[in-house]
């Protein structure tokens, strides 16, 4: 016990951050899941979910795993988009690699192991690909398989070249692009990881795909039409933000004296 405590309380080598909009019913098994595999692990882990605007027990559900286990957490956020999710649990996680992960598990957890070291080489951000050499996908209908293509096609075009699958919901950052990516992103939807990927391309940083094993959900929130039109609108107003220097690295020292400005300014 005396060993667990002090892997607990060290910096993580892995945060899992999970955005979880009314996922009570596929979070526990799912949770279940991601402790069996961690605690076969070497490394001391993480796990961050973002409750993101649930209408119902996920937050509840949540801390009751947590209670147990005390490398869980959650994060409550009143506002609905994956995008939102995913930015508060990036800038919030500690670990040296932060893996932002489904709730649905498509991807198996223990293919987390090909991100990091050693499978993994150096790199700033992994994506998992469906469509890489080696990957593999189960239980597809084809006219899924066919609008995905579609709009991966149009983000290739408007914004992220050179990667086949930027959509996959698995993606992993080194802590050392997390605040430069998450602290500018401003896409709270669908296409938010999109931008991410395009900031970070224009940054020159590297990024690798990773083929995987996937399964294909029957409750997948994805809609095809009105997706791909609002992943258009998105990747537009993207661009634009990209000429109006939006996503303009945040210098640390003006954000220090900033944070140091609001506090001497709230002391009686």
């Amino acid at each position: 016990m005396r060993h667990k405590e002090v892997a607990i309380s060290a910096q993580p080598f892995l945060s899992i951050i999970i955005p979880a909009h009314n996922e009570e019913q596929r979070l526990p098994p799912g949770l279940n899941k991601i402790a069996a595999f961690l605690e076969q692990r070497p490394y001391a882990a993480e796990v961050i979910v973002v409750e993101n605007g649930s209408v119902d027990r996920t937050a509840e559900v949540v801390r009751r795993f947590a209670a147990a286990h005390p490398n869980v957490s959650v994060i409550q956020e009143a506002r609905r988009g994956k995008g939102i999710a995913v930015r508060h649990g990036m800038l919030a996680a500690r670990g040296e690699y932060c893996f932002m992960c489904d709730a649905d598990l498509s991807m198996p957890i223990d293919e987390v192991s090909k991100f990091l070291p050693p499978a993994l080489g150096k790199y700033d951000v992994a994506i998992a690909s469906r469509e890489a050499p080696g990957a593999r996908r189960y239980n597809e209908p084809a006219y899924r398989h066919i609008g995905g293509r579609l709009i991966n096609f149009i983000i290739k075009v408007l914004a992220v070249r050179g990667f086949e699958d930027t959509q996959c919901g698995f993606k992993c950052f080194h802590a050392g692009v997390v605040r430069d990516l998450f602290s500018v992103q401003q896409l709270d939807g669908l296409s938010f990881d999109a931008e991410v990927l395009f900031i970070a391309q224009q940054r020159g940083y590297k990024i690798v795909e990773v083929p995987i094993n996937w399964t294909f959900s029957d409750e997948s929130r994805v809609r095809l039409v009105r997706d791909t039109l609002r992943v258009i609108g998105d990747l537009v107003e993207v661009r634009r933000n990209w000429r109006r220097g939006v996503y303009d690295r945040i210098d640390a020292n003006r954000e220090r004296t900033a944070d140091n400005t609001q506090t001497a300014s709230t002391e009686p």
